[in-house]
């Protein structure tokens, strides 16, 4: 009998079903869930076909497999037994807090959680605890990198600010309960018999801007040349392809562009480049929903001003940070904007070539 030979594409469709079938099932664990989401969603499927085919809805998918790469990243840093057994059966929503932190960040962090008990929302409070601690260009006097005093220097930072005796209470209190060192527990109990306010200068609004209107947006196109030109000159130019929310472009090579509307902020930028992030990883959080923003840093505007966010390296990594005082550390350019995407009610009606204003 003579052996059929083997289909790639019928060992794909079949492998893809299996993971469908599983997911419909909701067999093993949150963890291999997101790995089969994932794994269907490089296969071609889309979320929303995903979500017809196995009820888990796309903002599911995206937490999920989030926190499935963030509870690998753990694992491979060693985590402790107690770490493994706790988030491999549940946390899913508590390890998608911690996507932005670096992988021994996220390790430590998600230690503190199991250790503590932590909620979502003291999770959630932690990691911002920590994320502003590893801005700082050196851990302040008693403190170390350890998440929990991470947290104590929050908690001790605002009791500073705070004359109300009942919320000094309530922050000593919260420093003491996450203090890790010696010293960091030491410095949260001298505030017991220290009232002293420090004066505290406000960070400055982020420059936040929205898209309002098409105009807007303009549409990038690329530039062959100048004629006489060739077919070959015409081929070698390569397909533009804009992605959503910005309509940033891209191609083979190693440039990409982005469309940014002629505000007088950007017209009078003497040297601008743009930083992608999303709205909760900026030092003062936007309100609304999470959304992709594109902020605009002119790297001509390197003197300090204690009413402007700058862009410095910290830890090897470029970070968005506001000084009170002159830093130690380089300055690499000042954020003269933030702009998010333009909103959209029905992203799908300016496509439908028959609507028509009446």
């Amino acid at each position: 009998m003579t052996e059929t030979p083997h289909d790639s594409s019928q060992s794909g469709n079949s492998d893809a079903e299996a993971l469908l079938r599983s997911l419909r099932r909701k067999e093993g664990s949150w963890v291999e869930w997101g790995q089969a989401c994932q794994t269907l969603q490089k296969a071609g499927y889309s979320p929303q076909a995903i979500f017809e085919e196995t009820g888990f809805e796309p903002i599911q998918q995206n937490q999920i497999i989030v926190a499935a790469q963030v509870y690998a990243s753990i694992m491979s840093g060693g985590a402790s037994e107690a770490v493994k057994a706790h988030f491999g059966h549940k946390g899913s929503d508590v390890l998608y807090e911690l996507r932005i932190l670096t992988e021994t960040e996220r390790a430590a962090v998600a230690e503190l959680v199991v250790e503590k008990g932590l909620d979502l929302d003291e999770a959630r409070e932690a990691v911002k605890s920590v994320k502003d601690f590893s801005r700082l260009s050196r851990a302040p006097e008693g403190f170390t990198e350890h998440p929990g005093d991470a947290i104590a220097y929050q908690a001790w930072k605002l009791t500073k600010q705070k004359s109300d005796l009942q919320e000094r209470s309530r922050l000593i209190a919260r420093g003491l309960r996450f203090a890790h060192s010696d010293t960091a527990r030491k410095q949260m109990e001298q505030l017991l018999t220290d009232f002293s306010v420090a004066p505290t200068t406000p960070a400055p609004r982020l420059p936040v801007y929205r898209l309002d209107s098409e105009e807007e947006l303009p549409r990038v196109l690329p530039v062959v040349g100048k004629l006489p030109l060739t077919k070959a000159d015409l081929q070698a130019v390569p397909i533009v392809e804009e992605a959503p929310p910005f309509g940033i472009v891209q191609f083979s090579g190693a440039g990409a562009w982005v469309p940014v509307p002629g505000w007088q902020v950007i017209l009078t930028a003497e040297d601008p480049v743009v930083i992608l992030t999303e709205s909760d990883k900026l030092p003062t959080a936007l309100p609304g929903k999470v959304e992709d923003v594109l902020v605009v840093v002119d790297r001509a505007m390197r003197n300090w001003t204690d009413d402007r966010f700058f862009l410095a390296e910290q830890a090897d990594q470029l970070q968005i940070q506001w000084f009170a005082q002159a830093p130690d550390v380089p300055l690499l350019g000042q954020v003269v904007l933030i702009m998010r995407p333009k909103k959209v009610l029905d992203e799908n009606y300016t496509m439908e070539l028959w609507q028509i204003d009446e």
